[in-house]
């Protein structure tokens, strides 16, 4: 893992309102396309990874913090979403501003949520990527496997026994 000069730390609520913004930068926008409007954070496809967060048992997170500012948050709650595979499983979202990805910051968030995931009894997690996505081999790199797929994305878990 490389060496970023920051720290993640588990989220806390005064960090629940920069969840729109980390959203926001975990959607998938193919090179040379555009970014949607900021709205598009508010359709009910993708604001429930954020909708009352905190107020689910299931709910997770940590946060990147570099200089004094949050630079990437990664996040799990069992909802109704692209990657839901069951009643059980947390689905993960991840995202790290533009300009700091590349670093290892994700690595280092996803390693440290997976250990609070396991403390709190989950022996998965899931997520949905877009196939097109380069993260699509990040997640790999995580131990992520596909379980299945459609046109347009594959839905992966990994298995929390192990690191």
């Amino acid at each position: 893992m490389r060496d970023w000069g920051g720290d993640v730390r588990s989220i806390v609520a005064a960090d629940y309102p920069q969840l729109e913004a980390f959203v926001y930068h975990a959607i998938y926008v193919p090179p040379g396309e555009e970014y949607p409007p900021r709205e598009v954070i508010f359709e009910p496809e993708i604001h429930v990874y954020i909708k009352g967060f905190g107020d689910m048992p299931a709910d997770c997170g940590v946060v990147a913090e570099l200089d004094g500012g949050i630079v990437g948050m990664a996040w799990a709650r069992i909802i109704p979403a692209y990657g839901n595979i069951d009643e059980c499983t947390p689905e993960l979202a991840v995202s790290v501003l533009p300009e700091h990805r590349g670093k290892g910051i994700g690595a280092a968030m996803m390693a440290r949520l997976f250990g609070e995931l396991r403390e709190r009894g989950f022996a998965r997690t899931s997520l949905a990527v877009q196939k097109k996505n380069d993260a699509v081999r990040f997640y790999e790199r995580l131990g992520y496997k596909t379980i299945r797929e459609n046109d347009e994305e594959f839905i992966m878990v990994k298995e929390l026994g192990g690191s």
